[in-house]
């Protein structure tokens, strides 16, 4: 029985699919199943599929009949699995040589660690080195603003995830919903190395579906607000969103209401512990400081409650107080 599965959902990804399998192939830990679903591709993805399972047995093809989606597909292998240890990958990026070894070696030396990403770089049509946060409680916090973790360059317990599974009402953003909620129940770390190729191209579906994202965005933010215990019936569930999610042009009014949330939820963490404080008080002060600056508008009233009343004036750099009084005046 093979250490560790790989799983691979596709759908007519025949123009990089070759490129990806042969990364997976090609690792230095040997020890898998690559087990790749396929969405019911109409392009020559399945001859190129069935040409890998006759050269290498540890590849296994799933052939859908109908289109199901990378979510449920992702679930399906989760499902079929029978090691402890599974690894995502999609069907048009590259895995470095080491990458296996690397998180393996992570996840067996460190028990309290059930998720194992590494940074990634994105190239293809744009090129940029991501680097998220690394240690256990810096992404706990950085969830509360965006995934910090790429999924494709993520391998975990599947004991760690226990009944978690990716929510195809959160599609394309249905790794963040799932991550969201299992790193509220066990440790995440990332390698500050990149270990993983991103291709960035214009048919990525976080780009064909934007929408989509950011409604799914938004709803991912606000559930993990109720893990922290703020109330959903209450109407100002946006003002603690925007307490620990920068949100661009925001009125006077809001960033005020904004301001008044995060006190709460500093007062409110300092009874629980369930952010690390240091990080958690960075992480807000950093978000609202940065919504300040990106204002829709300024005037006397909110300069002087920003100055007397806020708490973070202190920590607005010079010059941008000097912006802000001017806007404020004018």
């Amino acid at each position: 029985m093979n250490l560790l599965t790989v799983i691979m959902p596709v759908y007519n990804g025949e123009l990089y699919l070759e490129e990806a399998i042969n990364s997976i192939l090609n690792q230095t830990f040997t020890d898998f199943k690559l087990l790749v679903l396929n969405d019911n591709s109409t392009d020559s993805t399945p001859r190129i599929l069935e040409a890998y399972q006759k050269k290498d047995s540890r590849v296994e093809v799933i052939t859908k009949t109908k289109n199901e989606g990378p979510a449920n597909l992702r679930n399906e292998g989760i499902e079929r699995s029978q090691t402890e240890f599974i690894a995502l990958m999609d069907a048009d990026d590259v895995s470095l040589p080491t990458r296996f070894e690397k998180q393996l070696e992570v996840l067996n030396n460190n028990p309290n660690i059930g998720v194992c990403g590494t940074w990634f770089s994105f190239f293809g049509d744009k090129q940029k080195l991501i680097k998220h946060a690394v240690e256990p409680e810096a992404l706990k916090v950085q969830f509360l603003s965006s995934c910090g973790v790429g999924n494709p360059t993520v391998m975990f317990r599947a004991s760690a995830i226990k009944d978690f599974r990716f929510e195809h009402q959160y599609v394309p953003a249905e790794d963040y919903g799932l991550w969201s909620e299992v790193i509220q129940i066990t440790d995440f770390y990332n390698i500050p190395e990149s270990l993983l190729n991103y291709r960035w191209h214009p048919n990525n579906i976080s780009q064909t579906k934007a929408e989509n994202l950011r409604k799914a965005d938004a709803l991912i933010k606000k559930r993990q607000l109720l893990h922290f215990g703020i109330d959903d019936s209450k109407a100002t569930l946006d003002n603690y969103l925007n307490a620990v999610s920068l949100s661009r042009k925001l009125s006077p009014e809001q960033i005020i209401s904004a301001i008044e949330a995060s006190k709460e939820l500093k007062a409110r963490n300092k009874k629980t512990n369930y952010y690390q404080p240091t990080i958690f008080e960075t992480h807000i002060n950093t978000v609202i400081v940065r919504t300040i600056r990106n204002a829709s508008a300024y005037n006397k009233t909110f300069y002087n409650y920003l100055k007397n009343e806020s708490g973070y004036f202190t920590q607005i750099p010079f010059i941008d107080k000097l912006l802000i009084l001017l806007k404020s005046l004018f």
